[in-house]
C-alpha cells in the first residue's frame, strides 16, 4: 500500500515538473499581462490574445495578473448582488444569442467561419440591460445590474449562439447526399432530436472538469479572461465605462450599418455590393479581362470579411489570400488548359466568353449539365482535394508538435481519476488555487450526473431509432466525444483555439475506417460517417464553450451553477433556434445543398460556396466508396501538399526561433484557400486584416478601444442582414425580382 501510494506521489512530482516546463516556456507579456500564441489547429487566428492587467474606476482600481487564476477583487462600492439569475438576463442573452446564431449560419454557409457570442453578449447586454435596469421599475426589469448578471447574460449567449456549426457543415453534407429526408421541413423532429443531444451531452459532462482546468491547472482561456476583463470594466466607474460607453456606440453603428449595407445591396449588388472591375474593363475593351472575371476575381465590399480580418490577424488573412491566389489563379487555370479539370460551365447561353470554374455538379459526363468527378472534373472538384489534405496534415503537425501541454494535462487528469477511486484526498498541485466557490453555488451532483446518464441514454436511442446505428457505435460517438473534449479545452485553455475542425475530420476518419472493415452499406456508412462525426466534435464544442463561460463566471465570482442554469436554457432555445434558422437559409437558397447533387445545373451560380459542407461531404465520400473518387493528379498533388505542410510545421516548431515564426505561412488558411472558390473573401480579410495591422501601429489607444467592438458588429450585422434578405427572398420581394442590374455582368442580376 506504501508502495503505490510513493510511486503515485512520484508520477505527480512528475507530472508537476513537466506542468512547471511547460509554464516556464510560456512568454508573458509584462505590458499586458498575457500573451499567449495560436499553436494549435481549429481557427485561423494568429495573433496574439492580450489582456490588459489594469482597470481604473473612478474609486476603484484592478491590477491584476491573469496568471495567477483567482478571482478578481470585488469592488467594495458596488451594492451586492442579490439575484444572478434574472428573467431580463436570461431573455436578453438568449436573444443576444440568437443574433449570432443567425450571423453563423449565413457566414458559415458563406465560408465556414463562424465567430463566438462571448464579447458580443457581454457588451452589448450590458447597453440593453444598464438602460432597462435605469429606466424600468423594479417590478418591471429594473433595478441594479452588476458583474454577476452580466456574466449570466453572456453565458446564455453563448449557449443560445453555439449549435450552428452543424448546420453549415454536416447536416447539408448529408442532404447532399441523400442520407435523410427530403427537406428539413420533413425532418424537422429528427434534426431536433439530432441537434438535443449533441448540445446536451457536451454540456453535462463537462462539469465535473470545471476544478480541474480551472482550480488545478488554472488554464488562462484568453477570450474568456478577456470576456471577463471587458465585463468587469463596464461595471468599474466612469472611466472605464467612458472607455466602454465608446466600445457599445462603435459595435451598436457598425452592427446597424452592415445591416443595412446588407439589405440594401442585395436590390442594388453591381453598385453597392460585388465590383466586377475586370468585367468593366473587357468592356471597354480589354478582351482578356474576362479570364479574371470568370475565375472569380471582384471585390465584395463585405463588412463581415472585413471584420474577420481584424481577427485574424495579418499571418492568417496573407495567408488565405496566399491559397486562394495559388489555387484560382495559378493552380487553376493550368489544371483547366492542361486538361486535368476540363470542367467549365457557360453561364449564360448567349455569351459563350462568360464561364464558370467552381462547379460542383456531381453527374456523369454524359449529362451536359454535370462532369464525372474523376475522368472529367472541375477545377473547383480537383483543387477540393488537396485543400482538405493541407488543413488535415497542417493540423496534425501542429497537434503533435504541442503534445506536450495535451500530455501534461492526460496525465493529470488520470491521477484525479485515480485519487477518486481510491477515495482519497486529491493533492494540491502546484500552483493551483483554493475554489473560491463555496459548496452551496456549485453544481451539485445530483443534478448533472443523472441528467447525463439520461442525455447518453438519449442519444443512443436517437442515433439507434432514428438513423440505423447500433449502440456500440453511439457509445463510441460519445466516447470521442469526451476525449475531444479534453483535447479541445486543454488547447483552448492554454492557447485559446479549439481544434473542432481537426476534431470533426479525426472522427470521420475513425468511422470510415469502422465501416469500411465492417463491410457497411455504402447509404449506411456515409450516415454512420457523419452522424456520429457530428455528434463527437459538437458535443465537444459545446461543452469547451460551457468551460469558457464558467472560466468567466470564476474570474468574476459568479455561482457556477447559475451559469450551468444558464447554459441549460441557452441551450434549449439553441435547439429550436438553430434547427430553423437552417430551414429558413434551406428554403430562401436551396442551392447551398443542392449545388452537390447530381442533376443541379453547372451554369447555376449559388450565393453561398458551402466550403465546410464539401469537405464533410467529401471525406465522408472518400472514406466509404470502394473507389476512391479523387482524380489521380489531385491524389497526387494532395499527398505532396500535405507532406510538405506537415514537415513546414515541424521545421517550424523545431528550428525557427519563436519570434520569427509569425512569418512562416499558416497551412491550414492555405488550404482554407484552395476550398473556399469565392476569391473575394480572402480579399477582403486581407484588407482588413491590413487596415488593423497599420491602425494598431499607428494608434494602438484607439486601437484597443474601437477595433474589436467595430469587427464584432461588422460580422454580427451582415449576418443578421443576411437573415432578413432570406425572410424578403421567401416572401417574394427579394432583389432578384425588384432590384436593379446595373453594374453586373450581362446585365444578368449579380446578387
Amino acid at each position: 500500500m506504501a508502495d503505490t501510494e510513493d510511486k503515485s506521489a512520484e508520477l505527480l512530482d512528475k507530472v508537476e515538473g513537466e506542468a512547471q516546463e511547460t509554464q516556464d516556456t510560456e512568454k508573458i507579456d509584462e505590458k499586458s499581462g498575457l500573451e499567449v500564441e495560436d499553436k494549435l489547429p481549429g481557427t485561423y487566428t494568429d495573433e496574439k490574445v492580450q489582456v490588459p492587467e489594469t482597470l481604473e474606476g473612478d474609486s476603484f482600481s484592478l491590477t491584476y495578473d491573469i496568471q495567477q487564476g483567482n478571482p478578481f477583487p470585488e469592488n467594495p462600492n458596488a451594492p451586492p448582488e442579490l439575484h444572478q439569475l434574472t428573467i431580463r438576463a436570461l431573455v436578453v442573452g438568449t436573444f443576444l444569442g440568437s443574433v449570432v446564431a443567425s450571423s453563423n449560419i449565413y457566414l458559415g454557409l458563406k465560408t465556414g467561419f463562424t465567430f463566438g457570442a462571448q464579447l458580443f453578449g457581454a457588451i452589448f447586454g450590458f447597453a440593453i440591460l444598464q438602460f432597462v435596469s435605469k429606466m424600468m421599475p423594479e417590478w418591471f426589469g429594473g433595478g441594479f445590474f452588476g458583474p454577476k448578471e452580466n456574466c449570466t447574460v453572456q453565458t446564455a449567449a453563448t449557449a443560445a449562439g453555439g449549435m450552428a456549426g452543424m448546420f453549415v457543415s454536416s447536416v447539408p453534407a448529408m442532404y447532399s447526399l441523400s442520407l435523410l429526408g427530403k427537406g428539413p421541413e420533413e425532418d424537422f423532429w429528427r434534426l431536433i432530436s439530432f441537434t438535443a443531444v449533441s448540445a446536451y451531452y457536451g454540456l453535462f459532462f463537462v462539469i465535473p472538469l470545471r476544478r480541474f482546468y480551472i482550480i488545478y491547472q488554472k488554464l488562462v482561456f484568453p477570450t474568456s479572461s478577456a470576456c471577463a476583463l471587458t465585463i468587469h470594466s463596464l461595471h468599474s466607474g466612469a472611466v472605464a465605462h467612458s472607455v466602454m460607453k465608446k466600445k457599445v456606440w462603435s459595435l451598436s453603428i457598425s452592427f446597424l450599418v452592415s445591416i443595412v449595407l446588407r439589405v440594401l445591396s442585395d436590390y442594388a449588388p453591381g453598385i453597392l455590393w460585388d465590383w466586377h472591375i475586370f468585367w468593366w474593363l473587357y468592356q471597354s475593351g480589354w478582351k482578356g479581362a474576362i479570364a479574371a472575371e470568370n475565375w472569380g476575381w471582384w471585390i465584395e465590399l463585405t463588412p463581415a470579411f472585413f471584420g474577420v480580418g481584424f481577427f485574424s490577424g495579418l499571418n492568417a488573412a496573407t495567408s488565405f489570400f496566399l491559397g486562394t491566389v495559388i489555387a484560382w489563379a495559378v493552380i487553376g487555370p493550368i489544371i483547366s488548359k492542361t486538361g486535368l479539370a476540363p470542367h467549365f460551365s457557360v453561364i449564360s447561353p448567349g455569351h459563350t466568353d462568360w464561364r464558370s470554374y467552381s462547379s460542383m455538379s456531381l453527374q456523369s459526363s454524359l449529362n451536359p449539365n454535370g462532369f464525372d468527378p474523376i475522368k472529367t472534373s472541375s477545377p473547383r472538384y480537383w483543387l477540393l482535394w488537396p485543400g482538405v489534405m493541407l488543413m488535415l496534415c497542417s493540423s496534425f503537425a501542429e497537434v503533435i508538435m504541442n503534445g506536450t501541454l495535451l500530455w501534461v494535462g492526460l496525465k493529470r487528469i488520470i491521477l484525479v481519476i485515480y485519487y477518486k477511486i481510491r477515495r482519497k484526498e486529491i493533492p494540491v498541485f502546484k500552483n493551483a488555487i483554493k475554489d473560491p466557490a463555496p459548496p452551496e453555488t456549485q453544481i451539485p451532483a445530483w443534478q448533472w450526473i443523472p441528467l447525463l446518464i439520461i442525455s447518453i441514454i438519449f442519444t443512443c436511442l436517437v442515433l439507434t431509432l432514428q438513423y440505423g446505428i447500433n449502440v456500440g457505435l453511439a457509445l463510441l460517438s460519445i466516447l470521442l466525444g469526451f476525449i475531444f473534449s479534453f483535447i479541445g479545452a486543454q488547447s483552448s485553455g492554454a492557447t485559446d483555439v479549439n481544434p473542432v475542425s481537426i476534431c470533426a475530420k479525426s472522427s470521420q476518419l475513425i468511422f470510415g475506417s469502422i465501416s469500411s472493415a465492417q463491410r457497411m452499406d455504402e447509404i449506411l456508412a456515409q450516415r454512420l460517417n457523419l452522424i456520429a462525426g457530428t455528434v463527437a466534435s459538437s458535443s465537444a464544442s459545446q461543452s469547451v464553450d460551457m468551460i469558457g463561460d464558467l472560466k468567466t463566471g470564476h474570474l468574476l465570482g459568479a455561482y457556477p451553477k447559475i451559469q450551468f442554469y444558464a447554459q441549460v436554457i441557452g441551450s434549449f432555445f439553441s435547439i429550436w433556434l438553430s434547427v430553423a434558422l437552417y430551414i429558413l437559409f434551406n428554403k430562401a437558397y436551396p442551392c447551398f445543398t443542392a449545388q452537390f447533387m447530381p442533376g443541379y445545373p453547372s451554369s447555376q451560380k449559388c450565393v453561398f460556396g458551402a466550403p465546410s459542407v464539401a469537405s464533410w461531404r467529401a471525406v465522408a465520400s472518400a472514406m466509404t466508396n470502394e473507389r476512391l473518387p479523387v482524380p489521380s493528379s489531385s491524389g497526387y498533388a494532395s499527398i505532396i501538399l500535405g507532406i510538405i505542410s506537415a514537415l513546414v510545421v515541424v521545421l517550424k516548431y523545431s528550428y525557427c526561433p519563436e519570434k520569427y515564426r509569425v512569418f512562416i505561412p499558416n497551412f491550414n488558411a492555405i488550404g482554407l484557400g484552395f476550398v473556399v472558390p469565392q476569391t473575394h473573401y480572402a480579399t477582403a480579410m486581407f484588407i482588413g486584416a491590413l487596415v488593423a495591422y497599420f491602425w494598431k501601429k499607428s494608434k494602438p489607444v484607439s486601437y484597443d478601444i474601437y477595433a474589436l467592438s467595430i469587427a464584432t458588429g461588422f460580422a454580427a450585422g451582415e449576418g443578421m442582414g443576411g437573415v432578413i434578405n432570406a425572410i424578403l427572398q421567401i416572401a417574394g420581394f427579394s432583389g432578384s425580382t425588384y432590384g436593379t442590374i446595373v453594374g453586373c455582368p450581362y446585365e444578368s442580376w449579380c446578387g
